[in-house]
């Protein structure tokens, strides 16, 4: 067998099993009314789901199928799961996720906890931030800090600046905190080698700069 029919066996096997692990949340779900064939169509299919988070959250501390779990995920970060138990539980599985690169499940998780991101949970999404074993699965929830009135957020955002996995969310987090305190150094990341940084310099610097016209 070729290496690329090889490759296309083995994501047919792996579809086939992740079909099989999800099948009991999908009946699950279709017992509610939810008619879907796999949980990624929850949000692929733009449906209103707030009732299927119970069913959401219950799971995703059962399913041990990786793929299966970050589908889950995904479909927790929406705002009907604010005021629910999502953000605490999710905590937890980007404490316990095996996630080597970073860029996988504890990513994702990262990414909903910014969806979900409030003071609850601070202590938390600071704790991850600032921690490096992370890697890049922090990125989310850098920006997610920028949702915070937590006081010691700006002064975390701003140690962050000098991390390059995250500097450019560190950024984008604080001029959604409208941090004037940051301006010099983010005036410094204008002349950034990443492109996308600097764009979201000009961002920060331009939402500072409507802070101090006195403009929303």
């Amino acid at each position: 067998m070729s290496g690329a029919r090889e490759r296309e066996h083995e994501r047919l096997a792996q579809v086939a099993r992740n079909r099989l692990d999800a099948a009991p949340i999908v009946e699950a779900l279709r017992c509610i009314g939810f008619e879907v064939e796999t949980v990624a169509d929850l949000f692929n299919k733009k449906l209103s789901y707030k009732a299927a988070i119970p069913i959401l959250l219950d799971w995703l501390q059962r399913i041990t199928n990786t793929d299966v779990k970050e589908d889950v995920v995904r479909a927790l970060a929406v705002k009907w799961a604010k005021g629910t138990e999502a953000p605490k539980i999710l905590v937890a599985q980007f404490e316990q996720a095996e996630d080597p690169t970073g860029t996988g499940l504890r990513w994702a998780i990262g990414s909903a906890l910014e969806v979900l991101a409030d003071d609850v949970i601070a202590d938390h999404l600071i704790k991850f931030a600032t921690d490096r074993r992370y890697g890049m699965a922090r990125q989310m929830v850098v920006v997610g800090l920028g949702k915070l009135k937590d006081r010691r957020v700006v002064d975390v955002l701003l140690n962050l600046l000098a991390d390059e996995e995250v500097v450019g969310h560190a950024v984008k987090a604080l001029g959604k905190q409208r941090a004037i305190i940051a301006r010099s150094r983010i005036e410094m990341l204008l002349k950034h080698p990443k492109p996308w940084v600097r764009k979201e310099a000009k961002k920060a610097l331009a939402s500072m700069y409507r802070r101090t016209r006195g403009q929303v």
